[in-house]
């Protein structure tokens, strides 16, 4: 449901850009507009962009989903998003807008990374197998390091994620 939520409203705002205006997160309108804590993490600002992100919420989501059940899932996923975008309004550029589901999957990622370290993944274009948890933080540091990019929303999640893999870990025996 995700998935198809934020490929309809890509569509949507591919159709009417302007839109973008009105779900996206930026800090100085936050006051008068706080919907857009949540809204935003539906709308996404390309092609790449929502390819990148579903894909990521399709296998880290499903996959978390099966460990923890839906209920944690959603906790982790709006929780992450929300701290993303909380982080955003405090440390991003006033009139910079931030789009995109990538701190609700940093979140997720974080859980895992804490829950299953050592499982092997492939990302995309690398060629060999990696550990979770170094694909889930030098994903973090590569894309930070990108202009245009809301790294306060990867971190919000990402830190998100962490913290609640380890009250999972701590409360029943994942390995």
């Amino acid at each position: 449901m995700l998935i198809a939520a934020n490929l309809l409203l890509f569509v949507v705002t591919t159709v009417q850009p302007e839109l973008i205006l009105s779900f996206g997160l930026q800090p100085a309108s936050f006051p008068t507009e706080p919907w857009t804590l949540i809204t935003s993490l539906f709308i996404h600002s390309g092609l790449f962009h929502i390819i990148a992100n579903m894909l990521a919420l399709y296998f880290l989501g499903g996959y978390l989903s099966r460990l923890t059940g839906d209920k944690q899932f959603l906790i982790v996923y709006f929780g992450g998003g929300l701290l993303g975008s909380l982080l955003f309004v405090l440390l991003g550029s006033p009139l910079a807008i931030a789009v995109g589901a990538s701190g609700a999957i940093f979140a997720l990622g974080g859980v895992l990374a804490m829950l299953r370290p050592n499982l092997r993944v492939f990302i995309i274009p690398i060629p060999v197998p990696m550990p979770l948890w170094v694909a889930i933080i030098g994903g973090f540091l590569v894309l930070s390091l990108l202009p245009f990019v809301a790294w306060q929303a990867h971190l919000g999640g990402l830190v998100f994620g962490l913290v609640a893999g380890y009250l999972f870990r701590s409360r029943r025996r994942f390995f």
